[in-house]
């Protein structure tokens, strides 16, 4: 996995971006774009699942069949029954049994369907190392001469950090890509209100620039902290009969 991090050679950039990046990948050949793992690591509330929703929008149908998993306690186990789930398969109780139940529809998807599996697995600073572990093991197929998948952590930046460790070299060693989702600039934040408020039909600029100025002061650019303090502005300045939210409705 070629990788890109801010402060560590660069940085993917925001959520659309990051998802055009992930898609070009995939869209090459299936021998080639079918490999090792992708992580995506970012802070808080910067947009990570956006991210990755607009990449399954991206996805070609036809040559791509994305699998989404999101669980603070995932096990081998439960990893193994969600994604046979997904594929329309009751799972086998025991891991082992699942995982080469996995392993042969995921031959039947790619051999006669032409479909490449993408998993997803969100929340990924969360696993534990026997998941991680087990993850490594997964991809690897005839003799580690194949990945049966292409496979993105998801997760904040303590992922990375996790995967810098000496114990997890073999599982670093196999990555083909990072992405770093920073937080927003001042220029990107206020594109970024301006493009939610004419979603939502605002016929008027509703906020100053001071007020903009304000907002990425508290939010530092956190897209999540961003909608939370605009929504409130808003609320306060309609509850006040105030037509444009100033510097006094937006703290």
């Amino acid at each position: 996995m070629a990788g890109a991090r801010n402060g560590r050679g660069g940085t993917c950039g925001n959520p659309a971006s990051v998802a055009g990046t992930l898609g070009r990948l995939f869209d090459r050949p299936l021998e080639t774009a079918g490999g090792r793992r992708n992580p995506a690591p970012a802070p808080e509330g910067t947009g990570k699942t956006t991210t990755i929703r607009r990449l399954g929008e991206e996805l070609d149908e036809t040559k791509f069949k994305l699998l989404y998993l999101s669980d603070s306690k995932l096990t081998p186990r439960h990893f193994y029954k969600g994604l046979l789930e997904q594929l329309g398969c009751e799972s086998k109780f025991y891991h082992g049994d699942a995982k080469r139940q996995l392993h042969r529809e995921i031959e039947l998807m790619r051999g006669i369907h032409r479909l490449q599996p993408v998993v997803v697995v969100d929340e990924a600073h969360l696993l534990d190392r026997k998941m991680l572990e087990e993850l490594r093991f997964l991809l690897n197929m005839k003799m580690d001469s194949q990945s049966p998948m292409a496979l993105i952590l998801v997760g904040q930046s303590e992922l990375w950090d996790r995967l810098g460790l000496q114990a997890y070299a073999a599982i670093r060693q196999r990555i083909d890509m990072q992405c770093y989702l920073p937080h927003l600039d001042r220029a990107e934040m206020g594109a970024y209100m301006k493009r939610h408020l004419s979603a939502a039909g605002a016929a008027h600029e509703l906020f100053t620039e001071a007020a903009i100025d304000e907002i990425y002061r508290y939010s530092s650019g956190a897209a999540r902290l961003v909608n939370k303090l605009c929504t409130h502005a808003l609320i306060y300045g309609a509850q006040n009969k105030h037509r444009i939210v100033d510097i006094w409705s937006s703290v």
